[in-house]
């Protein structure tokens, strides 16, 4: 997991080609006007999701880890927190879905708090909770950067 500044997306290039490609969609495109919705960047290999939704607490919220694609979650508007622990920490509580390459379930973790003009990377080793209201639920608009794993 990484947690940083678009600002510092830079420092990131070298993760590879897809995390560099990704990185500068962000850094050079209107996020902000973009509508909610699917966005392609290159094929299936990069894709953006933008989203807009109201914070949750963490009882509503589950754990989730991918196996094929990295994600790169940017705070558009707004700020929330998300959790991380190690993918195999991950209690299953929905089985993989190969085709929204996904899981669910239940685990103990940490959190940090990611806000406007953030991103985080979460790889298929990282677990992550997504979406949770800080103080009071507030209306959020992310980013999330498919990135198919090199």
């Amino acid at each position: 997991m990484i947690i940083d500044k678009l600002d510092n997306g830079t420092e990131y290039y070298g993760l590879g080609g897809r995390i560099k490609k990704a990185l500068e969609y962000l850094k050079s495109t209107d996020l902000a006007e973009l509508e909610p919705g699917k966005y392609q960047i290159e094929n299936d290999e990069i894709y953006a999701m933008v989203s807009e939704y109201d914070t949750k607490s963490v009882e509503e919220v589950l754990w989730e880890a991918h196996k094929s694609y990295i994600d790169i979650q940017y705070m558009i508007n707004g700020s929330e927190k998300m959790g991380y622990t190690n993918a195999e920490n991950i209690k299953v509580t929905t089985e993989y879905d190969s085709e929204k390459d996904i899981l669910f379930g239940t685990a103990d973790g940490d959190f940090v708090t990611v806000e406007e003009g953030m991103f985080i990377i979460f790889k298929p080793q990282d677990g992550h909770m997504p979406s949770i209201r800080i103080d009071d639920s507030e209306r959020v608009k992310k980013v999330v950067v498919k990135v198919l794993a090199e």
